[in-house]
């Protein structure tokens, strides 16, 4: 079978010659990942799309791709593609989420750098006409505390660059194991706090998602050290800009960098505008080395899935075989959703995850339900662009996580089911769940405790005593907020004992909301989870 593959942004052209030694068709056609009219036109006859930042992948657009079988995306992100709507059209979504790391934290280090040497407006400077020798005193490096905000792939870079400058690592990230910190020579920190009150340079390294918005607001920021820098080369919206330039302009900070912003392409920003502050376009991937890399091996793995049908760093499809899919499909949503919860709920490094497979499950190809349910957990914790079900596994040894596999027989109430367990530094979380004969997931234990619970967009969680009252104080402050109920579970370990409680609701709970359950007096812990 001939298949035809189209390269929509600009990707090295030795791409092509990948393709076509798998005997693929390409069209190399960069400009038309901005011409959408004609994008829509013809992407209907393409069996393979390779792409970067700029091509946009809607549901328009995708709607039309008739025969679409993949997408690579050359880079980690995937915010211009509608990645739901692609599964749901069976289109197979791949990422290179590890080639940019060395190129993004060498831009990193050149922007602290600049920053500390004042090296953009010193050129400047002395092009005009000027000597200010003065005027550009800057800051050494040696000796000097680095604050990594996240120590993920790229972070760990960023620290073993700055290390060999002679400067002193300290790390936040709560899912940073003290083995792992230790290896990388780096003072792991409890607190955000802790950190933007000691570290002369502040460096962010985290995904963005629901709760890294705004991570670093404005009391955070006048929080920093007097005289300090602040770095980001990560993703735009993780930092208060107007909150940084006021602390420019008030002394707190000497100098920013930033790579990226909450707009973009950013054409205005409160940050253009002053002094001690350096600003680039989003350039942290941009190398020739690492636009080499990720175009050549987004090339391997579309031709790989397109003529052998094997599946790399794909994001939304597990690694396996036609004849196992059916088979597999209600246990890997199963896994999804267990995973989920515990990512949802867990706030320490994680040390170990055990998954038990009970039942007729265990004598499944349990690797990609395992993959699946590790790249669930995970996700909380780097981002969705950069885990998925093929890097999950790898991503969780590299930071040191051990995951342990168990099949047992038959055992208790439910012929077939999955336990998770994950150990984290100061604390044990169960859950387990089971496919019922409508095919569908639910939970089944947490905490050792039993329920029966369906899986549902918005839910409640929340730990309790378990005396009288509980259930309609809750119902109250649900129905002052205007939260509908649609499904209460309940279980407890022994009467007046810890309870627990999972309800499936209409829509997203609030912080507020969540702060009012919080102050019920029976209440121990309250979390919204979201599953998709």
């Amino acid at each position: 079978m001939s298949y035809k593959v189209l390269i929509s942004d600009s990707l090295s052209k030795n791409a092509v010659k990948i393709f076509q030694a798998k005997g693929i068709e390409v069209s190399y056609w960069p400009e038309i990942g901005q011409q959408r009219d004609i994008l829509i036109k013809e992407i209907g006859e393409f069996d393979g799309l390779a792409i970067r930042s700029t091509t946009i992948l809607n549901e328009e657009v995708l709607e039309k791709a008739d025969n679409l079988k993949v997408i690579g995306r050359a880079g980690i992100g995937v915010d211009n593609i509608d990645l739901e709507f692609a599964s749901t059209k069976g289109i197979v979504v791949m990422n290179t989420p590890f080639g940019n790391a060395i190129t993004t934290a060498e831009h990193t280090i050149a922007m602290i750098f600049s920053a500390a040497r004042q090296i953009p407006a010193a050129d400047s400077s002395t092009r005009s006409g000027k000597w200010e020798k003065k005027k550009f005193v800057g800051m050494e490096l040696s000796g000097k505390k680095l604050g990594l905000i996240g120590l993920g792939n790229i972070g760990s870079v960023v620290a073993t660059r700055a290390q060999a400058l002679g400067m002193e690592i300290l790390a936040y990230d709560p899912f940073l194991s003290e083995d792992r910190a230790k290896n990388l020579k780096v003072t792991k920190l409890s607190k955000l706090d802790q950190l933007l009150i000691q570290s002369d340079i502040v460096s962010l390294h985290l995904p963005k998602n629901e709760n890294t918005k705004n991570f670093l607001s404005r009391s955070k920021i006048l929080m920093m050290k007097r005289g300090s820098i602040l770095v980001n080369c990560a993703r735009g919206g993780l930092v208060d800009e107007e909150a940084v330039a006021e602390a420019i302009r008030e002394d707190i900070l000497f100098a920013a960098a930033f790579d990226v912003f909450l707009d973009e392409p950013a054409t205005q920003s409160p940050l253009f505008d002053l002094p001690n502050v350096i600003c680039t376009p989003h350039l942290g991937a941009s190398t020739n080395e690492a636009q080499e890399k990720v175009s050549l091996q987004i090339a391997d793995q579309i031709s790989n899935y397109l003529v052998e049908g094997s599946v790399e760093n794909a994001l939304n499809a597990p690694s396996m075989n036609a004849k196992e899919a059916p088979l597999l499909e209600p246990w890997i949503k199963l896994a999804k959703v267990l995973g989920s919860f515990s990512g949802q709920m867990t706030d320490s490094a994680i040390v170990e995850i055990e998954i038990e497979f009970v039942g007729m499950v265990g004598k499944l190809n349990i690797s990609p339900i395992t993959s699946a349910l590790v790249a669930e957990l995970l996700r909380p914790l780097v981002g969705s662009g950069v885990v998925n079900m093929v890097s999950a596994p790898l991503i969780a040894r590299q930071r040191g996580i051990k995951i342990s596999e168990i099949r047992r027989d038959a055992q208790g109430a439910f012929g077939s089911y999955i336990r998770l367990i994950v150990n984290s530094e100061n604390l044990q979380r169960s859950v387990a769940g089971t496919i019922y004969s409508d095919g569908k997931p639910r939970f089944i234990q947490i905490k050792g405790i039993n329920l029966e619970a369906e899986p549902a967009s918005h839910m409640l969680y929340t730990t309790n005593k378990d005396i009288p009252g509980y259930i309609g104080a809750l119902g109250t402050v649900l129905g002052k907020a205007q939260v509908n109920i649609a499904t209460f579970a309940l279980g407890r370990d022994a009467k007046n004992g810890e309870a627990i409680a999972l309800l499936g609701v209409d829509e997203a709970i609030g912080n507020s909301i969540i702060k009012k359950i919080q102050n019920l007096p029976q209440v121990a812990k309250a979390r919204a989870l979201k599953f998709s």
